[in-house]
């Protein structure tokens, strides 16, 4: 081709005036703004198609990462290029969304708890208020209607003291690194104990409690703390039990485990309530009295303590039978 071409110039007579020769000459004087306007104009079509794509895609994920500020339930979108970026900015809605909700729950829980602490705090303390007002205004009060309003009012006053304990020993356990003194500990003694002091409760409501645990069994574990979640389990199983019936206590020890399980006779628990019955300031049955129905601390406090231990306690109930299974390893 460029063999013709130049045959082609070559046989042709080019005279002055010849207007392409007059062109070729000025072609010739300015061959480099003849060559560089289409090399640069080559170069910004070239470097447009490289470079204009990728901001297309990023003035569409600057797009889409406004609606990540503002998450809601629509889908990003974006070209089928970037359908890896799209699963990824998608996931970080979800997650966004899952964290809100969280947010949302947590500041709803915050909100009962304050509302349930303060009517929990404010029962026993206008108990308190009221009898000994009784007591100073009547002047010519019995002897033993005078015992008898010192007595209410010093358990009310105890049980405002639980309360106000309970209620820093869950905050304790949450904002600490509590540190946990294991030892040898007869299990078998703990459990007896345990269910000696409850006496007095257990005559009150009519109930049995029968102990079946093997002659010393020995765990390894904070023997204080322990006993807090061997006591709230107890005080639960009263609460919660039909009159007149009867609370069972055992131990089953492997060379892996020791399972304590505490099973007593109450309205079956449904399950989504189950689900939620180690929650703060839970209470299972918010019509009963503060005296009657516990504040709703006991078990979070129990699974906060056996978490420490590595273990596990779960709850169960069907046909009107209610266990609670505490699971310690032996290591």
């Amino acid at each position: 081709m460029s063999l013709l071409l130049e045959t082609l110039i070559h046989s042709v007579v080019w005279q002055p005036e010849n207007k392409l020769y007059v062109f070729m000459k000025f072609v010739r004087k300015y061959i480099v703004l003849f060559a560089g306007v289409p090399l640069l104009a080559g170069f910004i079509v070239i470097t447009y198609g490289f470079i204009g794509k990728p901001l297309q895609y990023l003035d569409e994920v600057i797009l889409a990462s406004q609606q990540l500020a503002c998450p809601t339930d629509r889908q990003i979108i974006l070209s089928d290029d970037m359908k890896w970026v799209q699963d990824q900015m998608n996931q970080a809605r979800e997650t966004s969304l899952r964290n809100a909700q969280i947010a949302k729950e947590a500041e709803q829980r915050k909100n009962d708890l304050i509302v349930y602490l303060a009517h929990d705090l404010k029962t026993p303390l206008t108990s308190v208020i009221g009898y000994l007002t009784l007591l100073q205004d009547e002047r010519q009060i019995t002897e033993d209607l005078r015992e008898k309003y010192l007595s209410i009012s010093l358990n009310k006053a105890e049980r405002l003291e639980d309360l106000i304990n309970e209620f820093f020993e869950i905050t304790r356990f949450n904002l600490s690194n509590i540190d946990l003194q294991l030892t040898r500990v007869n299990l078998t003694r703990l459990l007896e104990q345990l269910v000696f002091e409850f006496n007095p409760l257990l005559t009150d409501k009519g109930l049995q409690c029968n102990l079946n645990v093997n002659a010393n069994v020995i765990i390894r574990c904070d023997a204080n703390k322990m006993q807090r979640v061997f006591d709230n389990l107890l005080r639960n199983a009263v609460f919660y039990s039909f009159e007149n019936s009867t609370i069972e206590i055992r131990a089953i020890q492997d060379d892996i485990k020791t399972n304590i399980i505490f099973k007593n006779h109450g309205d079956t628990i449904s399950k989504d309530k189950l689900d939620r019955i180690f929650e703060q300031f839970y209470r299972i049955d918010t019509s009963r009295s503060t005296n009657s129905g516990g504040s709703g601390l006991g078990l979070a406090i129990a699974k906060e303590i056996v978490t420490l231990h590595k273990g596990s306690i779960l709850a169960t109930s069907e046909n009107e039978i209610i266990e609670f299974c505490v699971t310690i390893p032996m290591s």
